[in-house]
């Protein structure tokens, strides 16, 4: 019996019983590879959570980004509040890799910062995994595929406390600060402890809660979870497992075997160096790697750490690094959710990594065995699968001929909508036909999309529509996430009628106000013009009844007539259904919520009326994958208060807001105008 019990208002319809029973027969028919054609509307994820119940596997949902990942994180979870939903995606807000530019000889250090709350996730992730729990379902991005250390190592490392047990005090201090947790008396955060007499107070680096772990003697006394932030007791517990508060975590043992083999390796390497008569070269690597051993030695990490970890984790040369994979049971199901956009990443990421990092070992900045610390190569993922879903509306041949006829399509949309219609017209006039198509939208209170092949037609075609008193604006890549949410929630409102742009809402992208799609010459051939753009670019205008597509073009090429076939097939199978059902076709109803907090990020910079926050928008925006920049809010600063102790009070309640819904950004920016203030008190 399945552990999973998913919870929805909604049964499957559509075509969503049919493709749920043929996946599920296909796992149980033991199918390595399966692919589902869900198109836009059809209720993908749906499907993916009633075939995760109906199987009982524990599974790993891929997706090609951080904001779709949110997205699926979110659903997921509301699906199976009962079971453990995870997220895991890189933890990093800003990251600059460590290179070597050899024509300027300019080396250039790591540089990152980590969002420790996304930190706490893939440890809570990896932990949920090691429990036990057999209900897990993990939402990744492609990060998934870089090493994090020996699951075996992270295993052997847990401290199982029990009341009652004997374990002395510091014997526990000790075994704590081997999992990477700190001692703070004065200051408690996650991956600190503190210690009171016979009390010690621990902050897992996974959790939300803390934990009090009273002695008697060496006795365990009591275990007790309590809030960090204000002291409350929550629950006395008999056990608890304390996992690692970091995945590159490894015995004493294991660690002193290492630091043997890193020395070894060293000494041949400054031999190579030296016999080619590079002796800054090797001065250099000498100069590092002895550096890094004496730290570890002293405190069993450094900076790079990870560049050791084939000697950590106990790896032969080349052999494939420990990743999220080897931390699931073998029967895990995988799913690769926009399949044609997640493999093809997954497949670029290894030699990207290794052309830096050959750089880096023939200038004396890392010893070669730094090359093993890296992402899976395409066939090592690839062996690393056990039964996989590929999810796409556009699959690619890669999918289709792994799936070898286990192919599962679901065109039929719970709604009742059809595919967009399509009309070719003429390139010639193609901006003049654009503007009387405009009005004729405006009129309806629809949205239309334009996309352009270039940067410099996008901004004359906005500019153009300007002039011709058309309310439209240009979204380019300059655009911050915030920005572009901006953007979005403005022109759903009505603010703009036409928004303009090159490559733009694509997939994941929810617009049920867009009733038009006009494509600018269609019939230029490449990758904007690819049948699976077109076809993911067509499906921005799917949830409108109305919606229909303009491809403006002087002749049919190939990728269009597949396009336009397809589409007419598919509305033929969904005409049919509809009318053996009875399904009277509805555009799809969305509320309109302003996506961001006026009081945390400014209601006058973006002009949002308050409101209840868009909560799906707030975590695509922590999780965006151009990096988040937060802008200062005037409304912060317009904030009057006669006493600024008071002002004071009410920055440190905005800033732990901000820190509590993950905007790590906007509380270091309270946090700055709080030291500000404080500064003018004085």
């Amino acid at each position: 019996m399945s552990d999973f019990k998913l919870v929805s208002p909604y049964k499957p319809a559509g075509d969503q019983p049919k493709a749920i029973d043929e996946l599920v027969d296909g796992i149980w028919k033991g199918d390595r590879f399966q692919t589902l054609l869900g198109i836009t509307g059809s209720g993908k994820t749906r499907t993916m959570a009633s075939v995760i119940e109906k199987t009982g596997k524990p599974a790993l949902v891929m997706s090609h980004n951080k904001t779709l990942a949110a997205q699926l994180y979110r659903e997921l979870s509301d699906f199976f509040p009962e079971n453990c939903v995870e997220f895991f995606i890189s933890y990093y807000d800003y990251y600059q890799p460590e290179a070597y530019i050899t024509a300027q000889d300019k080396y250039i250090e790591k540089d990152l910062s980590i969002n420790d709350e996304i930190q706490r996730l893939r440890l809570r992730a990896t932990s949920s995994l090691l429990s036990g729990r057999h209900d897990v379902i993990i939402v990744s991005s492609v990060s998934c595929i870089y090493g994090i250390g020996s699951p075996s190592e992270y295993e052997q490392l847990i401290i199982r406390l029990k009341t009652g047990e004997e374990m002395p005090r510091n014997k526990l201090l000790y075994d704590l600060v081997d999992l990477h947790y700190s001692r703070n008396d004065h200051q408690f955060e996650r991956a600190k402890f503190r210690v009171r007499g016979d009390v010690v107070d621990l902050f897992p680096a996974y959790s939300e809660h803390a934990l009090r772990i009273s002695f008697w003697g060496d006795e365990i006394e009591s275990l007790t979870l309590f809030d960090p932030d204000t002291g409350e007791l929550l629950e006395e517990v008999t056990q608890f497992f304390v996992y690692p508060a970091s995945h590159y975590v490894t015995t004493k043992e294991r660690l002193k075997t290492a630091i043997d083999q890193i020395r070894d390796e060293l000494h041949l390497r400054l031999d190579v160096l030296r016999a080619e008569e590079k002796y800054i070269e090797a001065q250099r690597l000498e100069q590092r790697t002895m550096f890094d051993i004496e730290m570890m030695q002293e405190i069993g990490f450094c900076p790079g750490i990870e560049n050791y970890s084939r000697y950590l984790a106990g790896r032969k040369p080349g052999e494939r690094p420990y990743c999220l994979f080897d931390y699931f049971p073998k029967d895990f199901l995988l799913f690769v959710d926009e399949s044609h956009q997640t493999v093809p990443q997954i497949g670029a990421m290894y030699g990207g990594d290794r052309s830096r990092k050959i750089n880096l070992v023939e200038h004396g900045f890392r010893l070669p065995s730094a090359l093993d610390n890296r992402p899976l190569t395409f066939k090592e993922w690839e062996s690393m699968i056990n039964q996989c879903i590929f999810v796409s509306a556009t699959p690619s041949d890669y999918e289709l001929e792994k799936s070898q006829g286990a192919y599962v399509e679901q065109i039929i949309r719970p709604t009742g909508l059809m595919e967009p219609k399509i009309e070719v017209r003429p390139a010639k006039y193609q901006i003049d036909d654009i503007v009387g198509e405009v009005h004729k939208a405006v009129q309806l209170k629809h949205r239309v999309l334009c996309l352009t092949l270039t940067k410099r037609m996008s901004e004359e075609l906005s500019e153009y529509l300007k002039d011709l008193g058309i309310k439209a604006a240009y979204m380019h890549s300059e655009l911050d996430a915030l920005e572009r949410v901006e953007v979005l929630y403005r022109y759903r409102r009505g603010d703009y009628d036409v928004l303009v742009g090159i490559n733009l809402l694509r997939e994941g992208i929810d617009i049920p106000e867009l009733g038009l799609v006009a494509i600018l010459d269609a019939d230029k051939e490449g990758f904007l013009r690819s049948d699976t753009s077109l076809f993911q670019i067509s499906g921005r205008a799917a949830r409108n009844i109305d919606g229909h597509v303009i491809m403006y073009a002087d002749k049919i090429t190939g990728s269009m007539r597949r396009v336009i076939e397809e589409t007419e097939r598919r509305r033929k199978v969904q005409d049919e259904y509809n009318k053996r059902h009875n399904i009277i076709p509805a555009t799809v109803a969305k509320e309109l919520k302003p996506l961001v907090d006026p009081g945390l990020i400014g209601a006058k910079s973006f002009d949002l009326p308050p409101g209840e926050i868009d909560t799906q928008a707030l975590e695509q925006i922590k999780v965006a994958d151009d990096g988040i920049r937060y802008k200062a809010s005037p409304a912060m600063k317009e904030v009057v208060f006669e006493d600024k102790s008071k002002f004071i009070g009410y920055l440190k309640e905005a800033m732990r807001a901000a820190a509590k819904n993950m905007e790590f950004e906007e509380a270091a920016r309270i946090r700055d105008q709080i030291e500000t203030v404080e500064k003018e008190i004085k």
